[in-house]
This record gives C-alpha cells, structure tokens and sequence, in this order.
C-alpha cells in the first residue's frame, strides 16, 4: 500500500512539472517558429507572450531570457489574466545576480526602441504591459530609449521599460532588476510605473533615470500591499519615488533603501494629505527631501515633510557606486560608500 501511494504520488508529480509552462528565449540562436525548449529557444519576447496569451491552461509559466540584447520594437502585452499567487507568471534571466558564474555582463539588456505613440503631455514608448496579476520580472536590465525626451517647451518623449495599466490588478514584483539611462542619449522616464496592487520593488538599482517607480492608482478596492525595499536610486534627475492617490500610507513598506544624487527624494500628487513611513534608508545628496507633482513636465514645488515619519533613516554621508565594469558591483555600491550595511541593491545574498 505504501509502495502504491509513493508511486501514485510520483505521477501526480510528474503531471504537475508537465503543466507547468516553460518559455527560452535567446535573441542569438532562437527562433520564433521554434518550440521555445532550451535547446530550440525562441527569438523575441514578442513570440513568448503570443503564447504565453493563448494558453488557457491553468499553469504557471516562466519565461527565461538568455544573455544579450533583446530588443523591444512594440508593446509586448501579457493579457492572459489566469494566475494566482502559487501559480505565478515568472519572466526571469537565464542567470540570476546570485548565482555563483553571474557577471554585470551577463544581465540580459531589454531595449526599448518602440515607435512612440500620443499620450498625455506628449508622446510615449511601453516596454512590457503586464495586463496580469501575480507576476514576477527578476533579474533583467533595462536601458532607456533612444529618442530625445524633449519635442518642445510644452510636449515630451517618455519611456516607460514596465508600464501595468490596470487598476484593479495585482501582485507585481520587480526584483533583482537594473535600470539605466542618461538623460541625453538614452533617456529612461519611468523604470515601473503600474496602477493596481501589490507594485513591489525589491533589490533593485535604478541607475540616472528620471523617476525610478511610479506608484500609480487603483480602483478603490482592495489588494496587497506594495512595497519599495532593499533598493539603489542613484542619479533621479526628477525623484527618488513617486507615491500618488493610490498609494495610502498604511499599504506602503518603504525600507532598507537608498536613494542618492537625486533632485527631489519624494514626490507626491498634487494635493495629497497621505501620510507614509520610511525607515532603515539613507536619503543623501539631494536637492529637496520632498515636493509635488502633477504631470510629466512639471517641476516639483518642494513641500513640507510633516507627512513623512523617517526611522533609522540617515540623511548625510557620501555614498559612492562602481564605475569598474570588471566589478561584479558594476553601477552598485563601491567599497567602503555609506549604506553597505543595508544590503540594497542586486543581491540578495551576501
């Protein structure tokens, strides 16, 4: 009877490791018509997502991407809304930050080079639209787009690498991702900016963009709490984090963070009254602790900071990053800059 059990157990299991959905994709060596095993990868994330939509079978999927570049020329839209907090949609390196042969060279780099269409105040460019809830994006790097921001004094250019629309979503996690961009060549808008539930950003570096993570809106319902923690910004020429009416003070765990060399620390909504807490962190170099915003070109009208409660948060010191691409701390913490005791950035393994 035991001997029956095990055995019956052993299919069970097995049954479940077929169901489970499993997508490669190498930019090199892939192809789109291929099956997308690791042996036969496909070419373009595109491709995956294609697939990933029209499999209505109620399985997990994961998503791996190889080293390299992938290209992004449109919107790769995830819309099959049929996964739960166990059965997760996982788009994920091949190699991960903590793995043992992991180099800064070996991230796949996303590249957005999407025709921009109309938006408010301007024009814009979405990278990855996950239009699902329980998803996870780890250990991806994601560059800006090589469009100029600016079409004159009234209009701009925005890339927006993740970009979540619905309101009533959630559960995303971004994790052990790197965001890089310069605000003359490669200009990056917004790293994540998602509406719904559940946005968390954990051990992640967010590299001279303008906004790092736009912690967007939602339906008024409710969902899980969202988070920012373990995380570098370095070099927000706009912010460090922007929280708007969606985001309340009591669903939001700011911790462990750093955000340095940056214009304003916090932004707001226009108006807001919401109060937050952040603790653990270090706010350093910056120009404003704290202002308003109301749109993509607006300037942030510094504001008092009677709405923040800061714990353990060190708002002086000299934080400095690699600049040695041998490194494996490339564009993260140098040796001996202040904060290394946060453990924030892409590992999560000390």
């Amino acid at each position: 009877m035991i001997k029956y059990t095990f055995s019956f157990l052993l299919f069970i299991l097995s049954i479940s490791l077929v169901q489970a959905e499993q997508l490669y994709v190498n930019s090199k060596t892939g192809n789109d018509s291929n099956s997308g095993t690791k042996v036969q990868p496909l070419k373009t994330l595109m491709e995956a997502a294609k697939r990933v939509n029209s499999n209505k079978e109620l399985e997990a999927t994961t998503i791996i991407l190889s080293e390299g570049v992938h290209l992004l020329t449109q919107t790769v839209v995830f819309n099959n809304d049929k996964y739960t907090l166990k059965n997760r949609l996982v788009i994920r390196a091949d190699i991960m930050p903590d793995d043992v042969d992991w180099t800064p060279q070996k991230m796949p780099s996303v590249v957005t080079v999407i025709p921009l269409e109309p938006g408010v105040g301007g024009e814009e460019a979405k990278g990855i639209q996950p239009e699902v809830s329980h998803l996870t994006i780890e250990g991806l790097r994601f560059t800006g787009s090589p469009d100029y921001s600016y079409v004159d004094g009234t209009n701009l250019r925005r890339s927006y690498p993740i970009w979540r629309d619905g309101k009533n979503l959630d559960d995303l996690l971004v994790t052990q991702c790197l965001f890089a961009g310069n605000a003359d060549v490669l200009p990056l808008h917004v790293g994540v900016i998602a509406n719904g539930y559940g946005l968390v950003i954990d051990h992640c570096v967010f590299y001279n963009c303008k906004i790092p993570v736009v912690f967007w809106k939602n339906d008024g319902g409710s969902g899980s709490l969202s988070a920012m923690q373990y995380s570098l910004v370095y070099g927000g020429y706009f912010c460090g984090v922007w929280t708007t009416q969606g985001t309340n003070g009591d669903e939001f765990d700011f911790h462990h963070n750093i955000i340095a060399n940056t214009s304003t620390i916090w932004i707001r909504e226009k108006g807001s009254k919401r109060r937050y807490k952040a603790s653990d962190s270090i706010f350093a170099d910056y120009t404003k602790l704290a202002g308003y915003g109301s749109g993509p070109l607006s300037d942030s009208d510094a504001t008092s900071t009677d709405f923040l409660e800061m714990k353990n948060v060190q708002t002086t010191g000299k934080v400095t990053i690699e600049k040695d691409q041998s490194k494996r701390n490339y564009l993260q913490l140098a040796e001996g800059s202040a904060g290394m005791d946060l453990n924030a950035g892409l590992f999560k393994k000390k």
